[in-house]
């Protein structure tokens, strides 16, 4: 009898697997052959899911933006004050530092070795994700301004940057408070013009 494959399972299963391809060797490094012989799979089988570098890399972009939001906002909730969340989010970036930075470093790499018109076209995929990760940084916060929320991830994303770049004196769990003390300040400026749920 046939082995009877899921393939859309099996796509999945491929693509999860790339993410550490790519951290090891960069985006611009690695070759679809590579990829396919790190995935123990034939490069036809792996051009059979993925056209190209690119596709496969733009699923990994979507299959990690839904992961991350799931894991990020099973990990924060409950919390119900600032200092609570602050606290959790602290946290959550210790204990997920080495994958941050390995996302980070994926990212940055994927965008240097892409010219304005790839960047272009891959843009709504990009979009995607990061309207995904604002979405989950209003649930997080319960709050609906969609601006605070995007400064709130510029903020994470630029620590997570400063550890890439091997700054040692960056301390999540300090930053996360600054950031806490700085959102207070904020919210009680501006009370009146934030969106609260």
């Amino acid at each position: 009898m046939p082995k009877i494959v899921n393939h859309e399972q099996y796509r999945k299963e491929l693509i999860s697997k790339c993410f550490d391809l790519f951290a090891q060797k960069g985006y611009g490094a690695i070759t679809m052959r590579q990829i396919a012989q790190g995935l123990g799979v034939s490069t036809g089988t792996l051009y059979h899911y993925f056209p190209s570098k690119q596709a496969l890399f733009e699923q990994l972009v979507e299959e990690i933006s839904e992961q991350d939001v799931i894991t990020a906002l099973s990990e924060l909730g409950g919390r119900e004050t600032l200092t609570e969340k602050m606290t959790a989010l602290g946290n959550y970036l210790i204990k997920n530092e080495d994958y941050l930075i390995k996302w980070t470093y994926v990212w940055v790499d994927f965008c240097q070795n892409q010219d304005s018109k790839t960047l272009l076209n891959s843009s709504r995929v990009f979009k995607r994700a990061n309207q995904r990760y604002q979405q989950a940084t209003c649930e997080f916060l319960g709050i609906e301004n969609r601006v605070l929320a995007s400064f709130v991830l510029s903020f994470v994303n630029g620590v997570i940057l400063e550890k890439l770049w091997g700054d040692e004196t960056i301390d999540f769990m300090e930053q996360c408070q600054l950031l806490g003390e700085m959102l207070n300040a904020y919210l009680a400026k501006n009370l009146h013009i934030i969106n609260f749920r």
